[in-house]
């Protein structure tokens, strides 16, 4: 009996390290894939939405935000498409509106701008993109993101079909590293969970 308790034990030990050795090897991934730099010539830069407080983009929402402006002024591409809903029953302004009116302020001409007001998850926001580059006969974008949400949308984009190069934000308002490791736990999550569902 000891010795089948001992044996059991064991393999149980087996199981644990193996199942800290895949998690540690997803979370690998996930930081090596947001670490990439991709931006090259493209139709458009397609910046996924984040919360806005009102009129005002969320710290997280203005990263993307500027990045986008930052390889579109450096002439990566001529479009900017602005993806993301309203956020709540009461707001007076979608995602999209607010990176937008942002980006019109810096002087950003209001036809090289695109935005979808429809979309609430990262998977909409790809969607709603794709929608919007079929009509405008777009075909390769470059996609702006957190770089520990970047590894989530290129896959999504994959499974759209869309032809994505990625782009993180070079700095991230998740600085702390309970934020950090939080927000990383989550793209673990979601990792997990797409492999037997639908991604969001």
């Amino acid at each position: 009996m000891t010795r089948r308790r001992v044996g059991l034990v064991g393999w149980l030990w087996r199981l644990c390290v193996l199942v800290l050795l895949w998690l540690l090897g997803v979370a690998a991934w996930i930081i090596w894939v947001g670490d990439r730099d991709q931006a090259a010539p493209a139709d458009a830069i397609i910046v996924l939405g984040a919360a806005a407080y009102d009129a005002r983009p969320s710290p997280v929402f203005e990263e993307r935000i500027r990045h986008g402006l930052d390889l579109y002024r450096q002439g990566l591409a001529p479009t900017l498409i602005f993806t993301g809903g309203f956020g709540g029953a009461g707001a007076r302004f979608s995602e999209s509106q607010v990176a937008r009116r942002y980006a019109l302020r810096q002087s950003i001409p209001a036809e090289d701008i695109l935005i979808e007001t429809r979309s609430r998850t990262t998977r909409q926001n790809l969607v709603e993109a794709r929608r919007l580059m079929q009509a405008h006969g777009m075909h390769r974008v470059i996609l702006v993101s957190d770089p520990l949400h970047m590894a989530r949308a290129l896959r999504l984009s994959d499974e759209l079909g869309i032809d994505a190069l990625a782009s993180s934000t070079p700095s991230t308002r998740f600085r702390s590293l309970h934020t950090s490791w939080r927000f990383l736990a989550q793209e673990i999550y979601f990792f997990h969970r797409d492999l037997f569902a639908g991604g969001n």
